[in-house]
């Protein structure tokens, strides 16, 4: 057996990270533009999981098929990526999780949901492994630390603005918690890169074992802060000065839009309406979309000086919301509703308040309240 060549520790199997991060390293190791493969960690123990894990072990390669419209050209391409070089559950694997973060990683990528930054005060460091995933990175941080390693670099996934800031800092707490040295939670803040990141692609449907469907457009935009450094070199992956636009774009059109028609696809009680493409076929669904874009929605950025780059930005959602060839189920959209009202209306209702206090927003006010 060829000598293994990861050493990018992955947390999280989902077909998300499948046919994003997993994607565009695959796709860069094929230029010999990627620093190497990589090792999953699932950190969930249901025999759904177990299968995928399992899957991962045994495939070589997984699917990412590619269906849209894509510059007015209809996209639609089946690509086999070979990025996951092998999976572990932490449960059953924590010795061999552990021993890979101290001798091999360089990379740790993450996409753990939307309860994923939670901590349980029941962990502590002798527990194998901790229960949730800050105590888990402490954990092995501490191991790396005690053995005089070099700091490793993370880039977090998950949909929060400063994840890598919020990431560093709950890790932080938990070893000061924990009574572990001073001296390693120095060097947890200052020899390890805590990445911001922000992601964006759609990716509406799994394929069994592994594997996923995803539309054309994708994004990963990582915040640039001195010594970072990338796990591969892809056209979909940008360093930028400031995350703080694509956030807000993000999160207050792409986002808030999924969300907003959720709010009304539950309130009409419509079991007809399947997918995000049957509520833009849908006279009502779409005209409500519609209004509280322009009525309340552009506006808003409008008031905030970022009225062309939102249009714009709306104008490619219509397109992405409108791809014929996605499975984009509301029901899937609808998990965590009520936290992602809070983390994707109320945030922009909150900038209303400062930028356009004048403005109306009734359409946005009615979600919240439910």
């Amino acid at each position: 057996m060829s000598e293994s060549r990861s050493n990018i520790l992955q947390f999280g199997t989902s077909r998300f990270l499948q046919a994003h991060a997993d994607c565009f390293i695959g796709q860069a190791l094929r230029k010999g533009k990627a620093a190497g493969t990589i090792t999953v960690v699932q950190t969930t123990s249901s025999a759904e999981s177990a299968a995928r894990v399992a899957a991962f072990n045994r495939l070589k390669t997984y699917p990412v098929v590619v269906r849209g419209i894509e510059n007015g050209e209809v996209v639609d391409r089946r690509e086999e990526i070979g990025s996951i070089e092998r999976a572990f559950q932490a449960d059953r694997d924590w010795p061999e999780i552990l021993a890979f973060f101290v001798e091999r990683c360089r990379f740790v990528i993450s996409n753990t949901g939307d309860r994923g930054y939670l901590t349980e005060r029941s962990d502590h460091l002798a527990s194998a492994p901790p229960r949730s995933f800050p105590a888990k990175l402490t954990a092995l941080l501490w191991a790396r630390y005690r053995v005089d390693r070099a700091g490793v670099t993370f880039l977090p996934c998950e949909l929060l603005p400063d994840n890598g800031s919020a990431l560093r800092d709950l890790v932080c707490a938990v070893a000061v918690e924990w009574a572990l040295p001073e001296p390693f939670v120095r060097w947890v803040r200052e020899s390890c890169v805590w990445a911001n990141s922000l992601v964006d692609r759609i990716v509406s449907e799994a394929i069994d074992p592994v594997g996923a469907v995803a539309e054309p457009y994708a994004l990963w935009a990582v915040q640039h802060q001195p010594a970072l450094e990338l796990p591969c070199e892809h056209a979909c992956v940008q360093v930028v000065p400031d995350l703080g636009q694509f956030e807000l774009l993000k999160l207050g059109i792409l986002n808030l839009g999924h969300t907003f028609l959720v709010s009304r696809w539950k309130k009409a009680g419509r079991p007809d309406i399947v997918t995000v493409l049957d509520a833009m076929n849908d006279g009502a669904l779409y005209g409500a979309w519609r209004r509280v874009q322009e009525e309340e929605v552009l506006p808003i950025f409008a008031a905030m000086g970022l009225e062309e780059e939102a249009r714009r930005y709306a104008r490619t959602v219509d397109e992405r919301f409108r791809n014929p060839f996605l499975k984009h189920r509301l029901e899937d959209i609808a998990g965590n509703h009520e936290q992602k009202l809070q983390r994707r209306i109320a945030p922009l209702l909150a900038r209303a308040r400062e930028a356009a206090p004048g403005l109306k927003t009734p359409l946005l006010d009615a979600c919240l309240l439910g």
